[in-house]
């Protein structure tokens, strides 16, 4: 082998395109850069500026609510479950939370709540505490001969007093009957 024979690998190498050298190019004139002004400078790009007019994501409508707080929760289907149990990743005879869920290490992290789902085949007499499970969840379940306590959620009691004290508020004052 000489130093005349050295190459590079075929496709290593790939030659830079020479923007700007005429209309027959496909690339002449503006470069690719398109017209003058904002959209030919660097940097300068306002999203949903158009001009002076108003935008139109203020122009349209607005529609629906979104929930300032939503609650997420875990989901696992039944069948995840099973497998978890044969690969005796999780105590069958055990009480099945998200926390333990979370220890096995089936579950990443904790969240607001555990949803049953029913996807999947359960063989094993198991006893969940969640959130909520679907119906299809909760006939595996007790089919396979265990049980689903579903938790109902914990409402703080200092906003249930203030929802009274409100509620109070808004009732019309009683007349006293003329006598």
């Amino acid at each position: 082998m000489r130093l005349n024979d050295v190459k590079d690998n075929p496709g290593s190498r790939k030659t830079r395109v020479r923007v700007g050298r005429g209309i027959g190019s496909g690339l002449g004139k503006t470069a690719g850069r398109g017209g003058k002004g904002q959209t030919a400078r660097s940097g300068v790009a306002i999203n949903g500026f158009e001009g002076g007019q108003m935008p139109i994501y203020r122009r349209l409508p607005k529609r629906g609510f979104n929930v300032p707080f939503p609650k997420k929760y875990n989901e696992i289907n039944v069948g995840n479950i099973q497998a978890a149990v044969e690969s005796q990743r999780i105590d069958g005879a055990k009480l099945i939370t998200e926390m333990v869920l979370v220890e096995a290490g089936i579950l990443r992290r904790k969240h607001d709540g555990l949803r049953l789902l029913g996807e999947g085949e359960l063989k094993s007499k198991l006893t969940f505490e969640v959130v909520h499970a679907t119906a299809k969840a909760k006939a595996a379940v007790e089919a396979a001969g265990g049980t689903v306590n579903v938790l109902v959620p914990k409402v703080d009691a200092d906003a249930e007093a203030k929802r009274a004290k409100r509620a109070a508020k808004r009732e019309p004052a009683k007349k006293k009957p003329e006598a």
